[in-house]
């Protein structure tokens, strides 16, 4: 995760993922008051806060910054260097946007907190998810809204060429996460883990990444960060030797860019809602 490729990944992921993503946000129907003028004592409890969890490089916090102009932000990554990136990046945001170093199963951050808590692009990259999103849950304000983008790597189809891209996710991906005690198809079961803590008005929603939605470049460079930051790991712990990886990714970044071809990858998000009455 530390590895160069992830900043580019994450950029490509948030151009092509947000302009689809960033309705959703409609529905928490979050309307913060003005923030209180330095000087007139107000507690700080009146200010509306936002906590992206797993901010990575930042790329989304500051897109959230900028969809509420009035609240006050931060983001926790459990990466140093990723902090100091996303803090040299957006520092024309600040002081109303922090970035701090944290772990995610133990946020240094105070219960009931936080009106909205995002979490993004992480989910498949841990183990025991469940702990994370139990976190997610203690942070946020009764009422407030979670919202989890949860990768699942068998949401993601294209035609077979002279190599068939599935061999890929099913027997490089998928094998190698279960190495690591995380779930590459954890997208599929985080609404039931959700409801697993008690939230409420559930719903799964979809982000459409494909070729039809999606600049075929943008898409293209998803897979290229992967292919660049992830062949020789899976090599590593799977059967498929290292040119074979890169050859699968190499075969989807062909029909990704060819025109008279079409490469889906379908995006979960989940949303929920911490109920009024919890006190956790």
């Amino acid at each position: 995760m530390a590895d160069e490729s992830m900043i580019r990944n994450l950029a490509a992921q948030a151009t092509a993922i947000w302009p689809q993503e960033e309705r959703l946000f409609d529905r928490y129907a979050l309307t913060p008051g003005p923030l209180p003028r330095r000087g007139e004592g107000e507690s700080d409890e009146a200010v509306f806060k936002v906590a992206d969890i797993g901010c990575g490089s930042g790329e989304i916090t500051s897109r959230l910054a900028l969809r509420y102009p009035q609240a006050h932000l931060i983001g926790v990554d459990i990466l140093e260097s990723s902090v100091a990136h996303a803090r040299r990046a957006h520092a024309a945001l600040a002081p109303r946007v922090q970035f701090q170093v944290g772990d995610a199963f133990a946020l240094d951050l105070a219960s009931a907190r936080f009106d909205l808590v995002v979490c993004r692009h992480m989910t498949q990259a841990i183990p025991e998810p469940e702990r994370v999103l139990g976190e997610l849950q203690r942070i946020c304000k009764p009422g407030g809204w979670i919202h989890v983008l949860s990768e699942d790597y068998g949401m993601i189809h294209m035609p077979a060429g002279v190599l068939d891209p599935d061999r890929l996710w099913h027997e490089a991906v998928i094998p190698y996460t279960h190495s690591t005690g995380t779930d590459a198809r954890i997208g599929r079961r985080t609404w039931s883990l959700m409801h697993a803590l008690g939230l409420q008005e559930l719903r799964v929603d979809y982000v459409v990444v494909d070729t039809v939605r999606v600049d075929r470049e943008v898409f293209a460079a998803i897979i290229r960060a992967w292919r660049d930051g992830y062949s020789q790991t899976l090599a590593h712990h799977t059967h498929l030797p290292v040119a074979q990886v890169r050859a699968l990714f190499d075969q989807s970044i062909a029909t990704i860019l060819d025109p008279q071809q079409y490469a889906v990858w379908h995006v979960p998000i989940v949303s929920g809602r911490k109920p009024q009455a919890s006190a956790r």
